[in-house]
């Protein structure tokens, strides 16, 4: 979403309840105001002012002796061209991709390459030069994960937000925030002790909902940032993230606390995968916390067991 500039000239915030500029850029901010569409303000009453005094100026007198012509009349009316206007250079932005053109082209090369990596490097390489995707092009940066790809659990989100956006990390707002402090309940301190991702590496604009071409172009290179990882569990945050790993239409509410088994050719063994609430709307409505630390209790007592299992099989027989 975006806005013109506004001076303080033009615009008292004072006025309309706001302390401050400050407060008056935080609420743009809040109402996903994100970029601005020219680098300067520009008056536009200035500009309509002009345009109106070059049409007078082109309009031609009327002829003294005009038969039946009166002055105003819609006989006597001259139609001017309208002036071309013009705007600052960084008014016009960049034509973004028709994507839904040819949806499967792209879904077919973003399989392709994404089987192509056979490393984490490779496989965020590829991302970062992907061009199939359009939200690309109004990211800021591309938003690949964080944390350590060694550890047992991977968490997987929708998409990032305005400051994952702006850092190229996922999960650095307020609600990793929260996210953070719902791993330390259950005894995940840090971001070396788990590994996290999105379903979609690039912002949508204004934070609106993915089309489901977009998630469709990016899944597989989330399918295959899961089969490199191989993770002992995955906690899936949000219901974007769970319908589409889960192939299923289902909301949030009924996809949350159940396990699953989640396996794909590229993945030596089942994984167990959960979802949860995301933690943005737990922060809208902090009564379903009761509902995701429950998820979080069955979360660590899968760890559990597949640590006393793994190192069971491990161990060397007697």
């Amino acid at each position: 979403m975006s806005y013109p500039s506004v001076s303080a000239a033009e615009f008292d915030a004072a006025a309309f309840g706001f302390a401050g500029d400050g407060a008056l850029l935080q609420w743009y901010l809040d109402a996903g105001v994100d970029e601005c569409i020219a680098g300067a303000p520009v008056d536009r009453y200035a500009q309509s002012a002009a345009q109106s005094a070059a049409q007078a100026a082109a309009r031609p007198a009327a002829s003294p002796g005009a038969a039946g012509a009166v002055p105003g009349s819609r006989a006597s009316a001259v139609q001017v061209p309208m002036p071309p206007v013009s705007f600052p250079a960084a008014a016009v932005r960049p034509s973004t991709p028709a994507l839904a053109a040819d949806p499967h082209q792209a879904l077919g090369n973003a399989t392709h390459i994404a089987q192509g990596c056979r490393t984490l490097a490779e496989l965020k390489a590829a991302v970062e030069a992907f061009d199939g995707c359009p939200l690309k092009i109004t990211a800021t940066t591309t938003v690949f994960a964080d944390g350590n790809p060694k550890a047992p659990l991977l968490v997987i989100g929708e998409a990032p937000g305005r400051d994952e956006d702006r850092i190229g990390r996922p999960f650095v707002g307020e609600s990793g925030q929260l996210l953070d402090k719902m791993l330390a309940s259950i005894g995940i301190t840090g971001r070396e002790e788990y590994y996290i991702t999105n379903v979609l590496p690039w912002r949508p604009p204004g934070n609106r909902v993915p089309t489901d071409v977009e998630v469709a172009v990016c899944l597989p290179f989330l399918i295959r940032h899961i089969e490199l990882v191989q993770p002992q569990v995955m906690l899936l945050v949000g219901g974007l993230s769970a319908k589409a790993l889960f192939a299923v239409n289902e909301g949030i509410t009924r996809l949350r606390g159940r396990w699953r088994a989640y396996q794909t050719p590229g993945l030596s063994h089942p994984v167990p995968a959960i979802a949860t609430f995301h933690p943005a709307y737990l922060l809208r409505s902090p009564v379903q916390k009761r509902l995701a630390w429950r998820d979080m209790l069955d979360v660590r007592e899968k760890l559990a067991q597949m640590a006393a299992h793994s190192g069971a099989a491990a161990a060397p027989p007697h």
